[in-house]
């Protein structure tokens, strides 16, 4: 599911000579899935052609991990624990964060490459790699 987000609603620019048959979108869940179809053609302007779009895990799995380190981390229940929790800031050193890993590996059945682990800094960072090595062992 891809989304653009803005600070405070989900919104999406389009150059002036694109026509509505152009561009299609629905939304879903908050977030807004944009497909393109250009009836074959190569006439889209180069920043729609070199288009980034950025994927975020869904909101149960999120929510999963949060419940997770949280409870990794045996903090309180007063804790806010959200997607943008940064594991060093909810006080996790190097050991927690392997124990972190360890327990949503056992707890989603997937196996987390120790490069991958690495670059996990936030909630939404693990949610975001376990959807995609779910997604992965899936296909």
């Amino acid at each position: 599911m891809a989304a653009f987000t803005g600070a405070s609603s989900t919104t999406l620019i389009s150059p002036p000579h694109l026509s509505r048959q152009c561009l299609a979108s629905t939304r879903i869940s908050g977030l807004k899935m944009v497909s393109f179809s250009n009836s074959g053609k190569s006439n889209l302007p180069v920043s729609f052609r070199r288009l980034q779009i950025s994927c975020a895990a869904k909101p149960e799995t999120v929510e999963k991990v949060c419940n997770i380190v949280k409870k990794q981390l045996a903090l309180k229940d007063d804790v806010s624990v959200a997607g943008d929790s940064k594991f060093a800031t909810l006080g996790a050193d190097s050991l927690d964060t392997v124990e972190i890993v360890m327990a949503l590996e056992e707890a989603f059945g997937i196996t987390v490459e120790e490069e991958s682990a690495q670059s996990i800094a936030t909630v939404q960072d693990a949610a975001d790699l376990i959807e995609k090595l779910c997604e992965k062992d899936s296909a």
